[in-house]
């Protein structure tokens, strides 16, 4: 049975944020404001982050043609508003992501400034490149902020260091 670029978008969606789920909830909330250099974000910048980028980038690439983001980064008050940040990011993909059609997620996207084309591609290929891939490696980063601060790190793709996978 084929299935659409929805179905497969979406079971690839549902399982990375489970094991994104399983990361952000090892985020200390006594450690939000921690950074491991003065160049990097804090522990409470990235989480947040992670739990907002895919609702944020879903509804940015709701036109075909978007100006290039500023891209705040305001740190997390509590690990309970990250969890329900990603819960609210959750459900606004699977919706977003449900009622494109086909044709909608083939068409061309663009990021411009000042008239200037930065990127471009097809909606599906953005979805893909930089909601997904990007969410991947800010989770990886908090891998590394969680073995940097000594938390057990999930098993994500396979066993951790802390963890087997089953």
């Amino acid at each position: 049975m084929e299935r659409s670029l929805n179905e497969l978008l979406i079971q690839e969606f549902s399982e990375e944020a489970a094991s994104t789920r399983q990361v952000l909830e090892r985020v200390p909330e006594e450690k939000l404001s921690w950074a491991p250099h003065e160049k990097s974000m804090t522990l409470g910048q990235l989480a947040l982050h992670i739990a907002i980028l895919p609702d944020r980038l879903t509804e940015y690439f709701s036109e075909l043609t978007r100006n290039a983001p500023d891209v705040p980064l305001p740190e997390a008050e509590s690990a309970a508003q990250i969890l329900t940040e990603l819960e609210q990011s959750e459900a606004a993909v699977m919706e977003k992501i449900e009622e494109w059609s086909e044709e909608e997620l083939m068409a061309e996207w663009k990021m411009v400034e000042q008239e200037q084309t930065l990127l471009s591609g097809t909606r599906y290929y953005m979805i893909r490149s930089i909601l997904l891939n990007h969410w991947y490696h800010h989770r990886g980063q908090l891998t590394v902020y969680l073995r940097l601060l000594d938390i057990p790190v999930p098993a994500v793709y396979g066993s951790s260091a802390d963890e087997k996978s089953l």
